[in-house]
């Protein structure tokens, strides 16, 4: 497994050795003790699996706040996606600031997003398929989100046209009208 550093500091890419033969490839996408060794010691208890039928579907920039915040381990099964992680912990130097790659069936790359970061995707490609592993369990009460095209974020989805949303995302708040529930790591 190959670890690589972003822009955002807890924000990493993972790319998970291939291994190929005529059959096809095997991966193994999660060890525990392999990226413990590398510094990342997360305890996931929750697997998602998401399919969006257009592509231009837009998820996000979702959160679930403390005391049921989520690590996320995001990858794509089937077609492609641009993911998004954004920093919203107050007291970071990057506090607004996001970072973006694509992730894809085909190159196999995952994204970590830690606790204090919105989480958002768009689907490159129709019949997209994205799993994610979570450090805590959904729990409604502590869900939330932030605008998806809010220019104070100024995030560049690479959109053609209007992507698809719900009408939750529609409506979640601007950066500037909202509260984040983050802070840095043992600051108050």
């Amino acid at each position: 497994m190959t670890v690589e550093e972003t822009p955002l500091d807890g924000v990493l890419i993972l790319i998970p050795r291939r291994f190929g033969d005529a059959r096809g490839w095997f991966s193994e996408v999660w060890n525990r003790e392999t990226l413990a060794r590398a510094g990342i010691v997360i305890d996931f208890v929750q697997d998602n699996h998401s399919y969006s039928a257009a592509a231009g579907t837009l998820r996000g920039l979702h959160y679930q706040a403390p005391p049921r915040a989520q690590d996320k381990l995001v990858r794509c099964g089937r077609g492609a996606i641009f993911d998004v992680a954004v920093d919203v912990r107050r007291g970071s130097a990057t506090f607004g600031r996001w970072f973006g790659t694509e992730l894809s069936a085909e190159n196999g790359r995952q994204l970590l997003v830690p606790k204090g970061f919105l989480h958002g995707f768009v689907t490159r490609a129709p019949d997209t398929e994205v799993l994610y592993k979570c450090s805590d369990t959904y729990a409604p009460d502590c869900d939330g989100g932030v605008r998806w095209n809010d220019p104070d974020i100024g995030i560049d989805w690479g959109l053609s046209g209007d992507p698809v949303l719900s009408d939750k995302d529609r409506a979640a708040p601007f950066l500037r009208d909202w509260a984040s529930p983050f802070t840095l790591e043992g600051r108050a």
